[in-house]
């Protein structure tokens, strides 16, 4: 099947930051947004390149108040490629000159190719075309192939390409009155031998050292080119003066070597990258090295789907691998919740990864092992935290950045009354959660015991002391309460009127909170003697701690409300009714509804209403008989009626601002109304490709939800569980999903095959020296051996488990095993 490519004709001042962001390229390293070369930030272009972890700390004044804030960092542009014909200004896309133009981003090889034909106040036309890349064959190096053509004229082009250090963060409006100064300059120079122009600077507060230079090469030039360097502070620039002649191409390289001083095994920044810049090959052979890494990635981690919405899973399966690559392994980085594509919450790492987890465990768990490794770096930090609030083990940050210091804004500002407001979403201590059960998917994925040994558990263990901590014990109920937090949704961070922030007994933190407790014991009683005993001496872990942990798990108060629904939390089902279609009808969007209730001088708290799944996280985390077997080991009676009732009752009071809510509600519902449960996994497809948050992914995309809808396919529709020492399928397609296709890794198995239909499932693994593996498939079980393929086929009548009418139905089976896979 052909590989989608994102296209884009004409020129849209209005829909240019969507088009940018999405066209950005990147390796995991770096990454570049797809501004046009010759466009600067403006209003409608916002040119912006991101390095990895790569943060800087400044303090602003905000209403009176000091505020500090810390940023990714908007590094130098190395893009800059302007150009004009004799006697006439630079041409650009916003200068009324443009007769054509076309944006292509080829997703099977990561290149950007962009066609536009100008013509000039007198008339005379140019047609250049750019391909671009950001190499992932090569983290250090970005290339940028320029050609023209003089349609109806011959004579000179003035072409300037510049290195330009003299950008700002300034690609959020509302964090423009906040100081984003970040880039000092340092040097800049130009090698005359190697014909090199360079720059370095550093960033303001973290010091940080960030080092360009590029090598600019007009191709088989038929006559000496002119070239002359100039610099000033913060830019590095060569001009040239290419003779071009009617109808005939002249095609300039712009290749870049980019380094920083958080890299390992170099001696200085602006040393590598000169040396490296030298070296660098023409464009053609850059291609074909970064294509054929692509299609390395491409075999392993492609999911096939018929029909349209390919388009989309190819997109975000390509920034996904765009953000968190093989390259990523070896930094010490998070994952940034909106990527490397802009500026948005600041590059700040939350709980995303909890949705992303899923897609890097099945293809790279490598990289989700060095995504366990920034929190575990962090977990001094993380003490710390607990220690200062007056707990013990670890807190982990809502929003975390460099250090792991807790990097959450106190006040925000509301777009919609122009306030600036209150902020007490660093509550939301559930994120310690999303660490924990990261880890034990991890090791349910990799089996990695080194791993969970050495760090994992230490995490758990740590994770698990602060809830205990944090909960208060009721003798007279015997149940554990958790008071002043912030769960999932988010909307209510206090209670109406209350004199202190959060709220009580959420259900999603108290149910999970007894998982990571699980997890923790769990993961001690894998470990073999001595390094048990030794482990437990090393974390001064002692047996009435256990016991505490096994207690508090067996015993945390969940709240229901009306026929046995669950209790968002304590005092929910005390808040008043919004009256959802009056506010539809008077605002047709009300996905952000806290912010319009605030602009009309009233408040979200007070009522029965969700930003995003909350208590439905459970369903998405544990699945519904997870869910059903936790609520029954804490001694409450729960079933599949209630469970249908309480999911009723929220997706009624859900307005859905956040794109990870359409994700979470497409999974919920495929065991139940699997109509429904597409038309909310088309919502996630459309989450950025069509922007349906109304403009916030020109500021950086929605990397979890990126990876939530691509896990419907993979995990939720397939109903792939690793959970139990075996790989499960259990698929559940909608009607409107013909069949599927994905390659996934288990345990140290490469490449197993996976195909779904209505008719039956198909699980074949790779041959090798591996071990078996034991696969299951609606509940039939068998070993599957290196080099077998297994085929079950299903009848599909009937009514499915759970399901609705005319669902699909596990009907018996026939299966066939052969070997050559």
């Amino acid at each position: 099947m052909e590989h989608a490519t994102l296209s884009y004709e004409g020129f849209d001042p209005a829909t240019e930051g969507l088009r940018e962001a999405l066209c950005t390229l990147g390796n995991g390293y770096v990454a570049t947004r797809g501004a046009a070369p010759e466009s600067s930030a403006d209003g409608v272009h916002y040119p912006g390149t991101y390095f990895a972890g790569c943060y800087d700390r400044l303090t602003s004044t905000v209403a009176d108040r000091a505020v500090e804030n810390e940023d990714l960092v908007n590094a130098p542009n190395w893009l800059p490629l302007r150009f004009r014909t004799p006697g006439q200004d630079w041409l650009t896309l916003a200068g009324g000159h443009v007769l054509e133009h076309q944006q292509d981003l080829d997703l099977r090889q990561g290149v950007l190719t962009r066609r536009t034909r100008f013509r000039d106040p007198i008339g005379r036309r140019v047609a250049v075309t750019q391909r671009r890349l950001v190499s992932m064959h090569d983290p250090h190096v970005a290339a940028l192939e320029t050609t023209f053509v003089a349609e109806n004229w011959s004579g000179r082009l003035e072409v300037r390409a510049s290195l330009d250090a003299r950008v700002t963060n300034a690609g959020v409006a509302r964090y423009r009155d906040l100081d984003g100064q970040h880039l000092v300059p340092v040097d800049e120079g130009w090698d005359k031998e190697e014909r090199i122009a360079w720059l370095q600077v550093r960033t303001a507060t973290s010091q940080i050292r960030i080092a360009q230079a590029a090598v600019t090469v007009v191709l088989d030039p038929s006559r000496p080119v002119t070239t002359l360097f100039e610099h000033s502070a913060g830019e590095s620039a060569v001009r040239m003066w290419l003779d071009l002649a009617e109808g005939a191409p002249v095609t300039i390289e712009k290749r870049v070597a980019m380094y920083t001083s958080l890299d390992r095994a170099i001696s200085e920044p602006l040393d590598a990258a000169r040396a490296h810049a030298a070296r660098v090959p023409p464009f053609e052979e850059l291609l074909t090295d970064h294509a054929r890494a692509w299609e390395q990635l491409w075999r392993s981690c492609r999911v096939v789907v018929p029909g349209q919405p390919q388009r989309a899973l190819d997109l975000y399966v390509f920034h996904l691998l765009q953000v968190l690559s093989e390259h990523t392994e070896h930094l010490d980085v998070g994952m940034p919740a909106r990527g490397l594509h802009g500026e948005a919450y600041r590059g700040h790492v939350f709980w995303d990864e909890l949705f992303v987890f899923p897609f890097l465990l099945l293809r790279l768990p490598h990289v989700a092992r060095s995504l366990l490794m920034y929190r575990w770096r962090r977990l001094p930090r993380a003490r710390q935290a607990a220690s200062d609030a007056g707990y013990r083990g670890a807190m982990y940050p809502w929003q975390s950045g460099s250090d792991g210091r807790d990097e959450t804004q106190r006040t925000h500002l509301n777009p919609v009354s122009g306030r600036w407001l209150e902020d007490h979403t660093d509550l939301q201590r559930h994120v310690g959660i999303a660490v924990a059960h990261n880890v034990w998917q991890y090791y349910q994925a990799t089996g990695d015991l080194v791993f969970l040994h050495g760090y994992g558990i230490e995490m758990l263990v740590e994770i698990a002391r602060f809830w205990c901590s944090l909960a208060t014990y009721d003798a007279v109920t015997d149940r554990y309460d958790i008071r002043g937090v912030v769960g999932p949704d988010e909307y209510h961070d206090r209670y109406p009127e209350a004199d202190r922030a959060g709220i009580d007994n959420n259900t999603y933190t108290n149910v999970m909170v007894t998982r990571v407790l699980r997890y923790a014991l769990d993961a001690i009683a894998l470990l073999p003697e001595p390094e048990g005993s030794a482990l437990r001496r090393r974390l001064r872990l002692e047996e009435h701690e256990t016991e505490l942990f096994d207690h508090v798990s067996r015993r945390m108060r969940v709240v229901f409300q009306g026929e046995g629904v669950l209790s968002q939390f304590e005092g929910y089902d005390r808040l008043v009714e919004l009256d959802w279609p009056a506010y539809r009808s008077r605002y047709g969007s009300i996905r952000r509804l806290d912010r319009i209730l605030e602009a009309e001088g009233d408040s979200v708290h007070r009522y029965q209403a969700s930003k995003q799944a909350d208590v439905l996280m459970l369903v998405f985390l544990l699945g519904e008989d997870g869910l059903l077997r936790a609520l029954a080991s804490l001694g409450y009676e729960f079933d599949r009626a209630r469970l249908d009732r309480t999911v009723d009752y929220y997706l009624a009071r859900t307005s859905h601002g956040s794109t990870l809510s359409a994700v979470v509600h497409a999974w919920v519902l495929a065991s139940r109304d699997r109509s429904a449960s597409w038309r909310f996994f088309r919502e996630a497809l459309d989450s950025d490709i069509a922007d349906v948050q109304g403009g916030t992914t020109a500021e950086g995309i929605h990397l979890g939800a990126m990876a939530g809808a691509v896990d419907l396919v993979q995990r939720c529709y397939t109903g792939l569980d690793l959970t139990s020492g075996a790989l499960r399928l259990e698929p559940r397609l909608p009607d409107e999903l013909d069949a599927l296709e994905l390659r996934l890794r288990y345990r140290d198995h490469w490449g197993i095959t996976v195909r779904c239909d209505h008719d039956g499932v198909r699980l074949g693994i790779p041959g090798s020296q591996q071990l078996p593996i034991t696969a299951a498939v609606d509940g039939q079980e068998r070993e599957l051996k290196p080099g077998e393929v297994w085929e079950v086929r299903r009848r599909t009548d009937g009514i499915a488990p759970g399901g609705s009418a005319g669902a699909p139905q596990a009907q018996p089976h026939r299966s066939v095993a052969r070997g050559g896979a």
